[in-house]
Formats: C-alpha cells, sequence, structure tokens
C-alpha cells in the first residue's frame, strides 16, 4: 500500500538493502566516487578503478540492513572528515534535549551539507537518535544523491515547482509529515531557518516556513500548533567558511549586475569544497524550545532570530572582519578584538584572515569582510535590545 509520505519521506530499515545494491549498480555514482577518490587517475584508468571502487563499497555495505547501522558505518566518515578540516567541534545546550521527545530544530544555514551533519553529529554524539533532514529538490538532481540522501534519514523538499497549486500541494505534504514525524514518529526534524544558504552571514528566520508548518493543522491556533513541535533554536558557528570567496563572488557579481548565474555542477563544487575545506573550530548552540511568547509567524520569527543571533559564538575573525567592515557602528560597543581574546589565538587569526583576504579580489572584498562580520553587529545589536 502506498503511504502518503512515499513520494518525499526517508527510507525505513526494510529498504535499505534493496536501495544499497540499486546504488552498488549506479554507473553515475561510481564515476563520481572515482573522480573524487583519484582526480588525476579517473580519466585515462576509469574502466580499472571503477570495479575497484564498487568491490569495496560492497565490502563497507555488506550485512548493513537498517538505517541505524549504515548511520553507524557513516559517523566513521564524518568524524574523520571533522578530524581532517576542523580545528575541533564543541557544542552547548544538549542538556536541553529530554531523552524519547521529538523536537523541530530550527537551524541557521551556512553550508549545504555540513549544517546538518554536526548537528546530527553533536546530537549522536550526545547518544540521542539523529533527526530526519529537509533537503531541497534542487539538490537532488541525480538519482543516486536523492537514494544516498534519504538513506540517511533526509527527506525532501519540493522547491522547484513552479505551479501555485502543485506548490501549495507540496507545502501542505511537508507540513503534515513534519507533524507526524513529530508527533506520530517521535522523530525529530532538522530544517534550515531559511532557504538556501545566508551567504552574506545574516542569519534570518523566513516566516513563510513557520506558517508551512501550520498549514496541515490550520483550525487549530498557530502558537498552540507550534509550540506542540517544540522549535528549538540551533545556532551552527564556523570559525571559517571554505565557501567565503565564492560567496563573495557570488555577492558582488549580484550587487554589480542585479542577477547571478549557477554554473553547471556549482552546487556539486560547493558541496564538496564544504566537507573538504578548512573550518576552523565549530561551535553548535541548541537552545530550549520557543514554546511561548509568540502568536504568529513573524512574532516567532523574531523570538527565533534573537536566539540563534545570541548564542552565535563568535570567533577571533568576526571582529577583525567587523573592525575593516564600512558598516562599523562605535555606538555598539563592540570591544576590539585585543580585548577579548589572548595574543597567540588572535595572531593565528590575523594570519589566517590576511591569507583569505589576499586570496579574494579587491573589488569582491568588501563582501567577504561582511560576511564575517554581520554576526558581530547581529549579536550586538541583539545584546542592546536594538531592532535588528
Amino acid at each position: 500500500m502506498m503511504g502518503e509520505f512515499d513520494s518525499i519521506r526517508p527510507y525505513a530499515d526494510h529498504e535499505v538493502p534493496a536501495v544499497l545494491d540499486r546504488l552498488l549498480g549506479d554507473d553515475n555514482l561510481l564515476s563520481t566516487l572515482t573522480h573524487f577518490r583519484f582526480p588525476r587517475l579517473a580519466g585515462p584508468f576509469r574502466w580499472l578503478l571503477k570495479p575497484l571502487i564498487a568491490h569495496r563499497l560492497r565490502r563497507e555495505v555488506a550485512g548493513i540492513e537498517s538505517v541505524e547501522a549504515l548511520q553507524e558505518k557513516v559517523e566513521i566518515y564524518v568524524d574523520r572528515t571533522l578530524e581532517k578540516a576542523t580545528d575541533g567541534v564543541t557544542y552547548s545546550g544538549l542538556e536541553q534535549l529530554k531523552p524519547g521527545a521529538a523536537y523541530l530544530f530550527l537551524a541557521n544555514h551556512r553550508d549545504i551539507v555540513m549544517d546538518p551533519a554536526i548537528v546530527n553529529y553533536a546530537v549522536y554524539h550526545a547518544g540521542l537518535p539523529t533527526p530526519r533532514i529537509a533537503i531541497g529538490d534542487n539538490l537532488l538532481q541525480r538519482p543516486f544523491v536523492s537514494d544516498l540522501m534519504r538513506l540517511n534519514k533526509s527527506f525532501i523538499v519540493h522547491r522547484s515547482l513552479t505551479g501555485r497549486r502543485e506548490k501549495l500541494a507540496a507545502y501542505q505534504l511537508l507540513s503534515a509529515y513534519i507533524s507526524h514525524s513529530i508527533r506520530v514518529d517521535s522523530q525529530s526534524i532538522w530544517i534550515a531557518q531559511a532557504e538556501g544558504r545566508a551567504k552574506d552571514g545574516d542569519d534570518r528566520t523566513d516566516s513563510a516556513i513557520l506558517k508551512m508548518f501550520h498549514m496541515s493543522r490550520k483550525d487549530e491556533p498557530f502558537a498552540e500548533v507550534l509550540a506542540s513541535l517544540r522549535p528549538i533554536p540551533v545556532a551552527i558557528s564556523y570559525e571559517y567558511d571554505p565557501c567565503d570567496l565564492a560567496k563573495a563572488r557570488e555577492l558582488f557579481i549580484r550587487a554589480t549586475t542585479g542577477s547571478y548565474t549557477k554554473a553547471p555542477g556549482e552546487d556539486d563544487a560547493s558541496i564538496a569544497l564544504g566537507i573538504t575545506g578548512y573550518k576552523g573550530r565549530i561551535h553548535v548552540h541548541f537552545g530550549a524550545p520557543v514554546i511561548s511568547g509568540y502568536e504568529d509567524a513573524k512574532q516567532l520569527a523574531a523570538l527565533m532570530d534573537q536566539r540563534i543571533l545570541a548564542s552565535y559564538r563568535l570567533f577571533p575573525v568576526h571582529y577583525l572582519a567587523y573592525a575593516q567592515w564600512s558598516e562599523f557602528d562605535a555606538s555598539l560597543g563592540v570591544p576590539p578584538a585585543e580585548q577579548l581574546f589572548d595574543a597567540a589565538e588572535l595572531n593565528k587569526a590575523r594570519g589566517e584572515w590576511q591569507r583569505r583576504l589576499d586570496l579574494c579580489p579587491g573589488e569582491q572584498r568588501p563582501w567577504l569582510i561582511q560576511q564575517y562580520a554581520t554576526p558581530v553587529r547581529n549579536q550586538y545589536r541583539v545584546k542592546a535590545g536594538l531592532p535588528l
């Protein structure tokens, strides 16, 4: 029997062996992995390398018959990646999460894959069940990507629909699925606070997303519906963004020409760089569930913004960028980096920040500075009780 959520939901345990089998025979996946693992040899020796990779994969996934078993296997690679590409991940606020309860994690969004992966990492290492992850269908152009994500507890958000009626039906289904997942399945949900990454460093909650959560239960008051989903503000802070130069370039082109068109494969390149590029330190903060203090989506969005921006971890680079920003505001009383960090930490940050500025073409630099400076302004405005 077809379930009402079959077109968007993650795969269930009983589906895992068949999907893994399909993936092991997927030529596109094997080509992508061969190219990723052996970039120089993938051209001339693809015929030789592809069967080797298929054999290795088959051995790795042998005996995996549940999503949890697969996540345990994946976790080893996530840990290894974070060890290589970061100076450590810290987290706070996990004591807010009660075992057996399900939550709606609403997070700021800077990186396509790493944001949910790092929330998963924090929750997994706290011994709690990992959330189901919302992912836009714009990132699922190839069937193997969709299969991989749905194996890893992702569900699909249909963003590329153009017809008003289809869009409405898709969001209605999504709303019902999220409510069902939290209230019936007791499975938490991770979703970004807005569609698309905050490329300028300005993390804001889109009230349209909050309205979507209410769509499937329109006959109940907004505040009651949202409180029943236990929304948790999640602030993910990267010391350095591996995609910062690409974001600065895009923002510059948008500002000077009025639009920006992605090149073919640009999302794939962003994903790869976001995973493997150097991120410095990462901090994730889980706030308390926001279950009161609002009547509508606009009020809840403002509350979520205050909580996320106030708990964002500011690193030395953020203060260095803020001091250079054209929108520096002396009235906010932001202390200079020298007052907050010791000399060794600050010198290391100065060197890395200068390296990034040197790599960025002069005309694009204001947009690089803006990415790192904006969280400082936002946090100090929240602290001062000023409107954002």
